[in-house]
């Protein structure tokens, strides 16, 4: 298998907000000690790229435990391969007026398609969103942080938990992947 096969660009919910402190050279520290190798962060806000060892999952739940130990609070991680990640820019639905307006909020499931059907047909205001697999797709109207389309009335929607990126810091995190 080719280094470009295992990396993944691996993503921890709300992280360096709300007193959830978990500095990147920690989390660096950590993913090497689980036996990951070209090990790298990208900016404050949970954003790891690495090759794990085995079964991405496994690396994803054992990181998730050691920040849960360590740290006293948990986060939800979620990866994906750079391929995944490139489909799921492509798959933007809506016209892309600012990158920083724009996001795709990476989902750990597929949501169940009932609750798909009831979140899209909410009112947020001006913001837009289209859920496609397990990726929630959206384009706030005023930025994220004017919006009621916030992360835990997604997960309250959807039912499952997840985490955003603009599209500025997503297509960064595939830049670093080819670097």
């Amino acid at each position: 298998m080719s280094e470009s096969e295992t990396t993944r660009i691996v993503l921890i919910r709300a992280v360096n907000v709300g007193g959830a402190m978990l500095p990147m050279a920690e989390l660096r520290e950590i993913a090497t000690e689980l036996g990951a190798t070209d090990v790298s962060t990208y900016i404050a806000s949970g954003n790891l790229l690495c090759s794990p060892p085995g079964d991405p999952t496994e690396f994803d739940r054992a990181l998730e435990a050691v920040i849960e130990e360590r740290y006293g609070f948990f986060r939800e991680v979620i990866s994906r391969t750079p391929a995944e990640v490139s489909a799921a820019l492509d798959a933007h639905p809506f016209e892309i007026v600012d990158d920083k307006y724009s996001y795709i909020y990476f989902l750990v499931a597929r949501p169940d398609a009932d609750k798909v059907a009831a979140f899209e047909e909410k009112e947020f205001g001006g913001d837009v969103r289209q859920v496609i697999g397990s990726d929630l797709h959206i384009r706030y109207a005023e930025g994220a942080g004017r919006s009621k389309l916030t992360a835990p009335a997604i997960a309250r929607g959807l039912g499952v938990q997840g985490t955003g990126r603009n599209l500025r810091t997503v297509r960064k995190l595939l830049d670093l992947t080819e670097a």
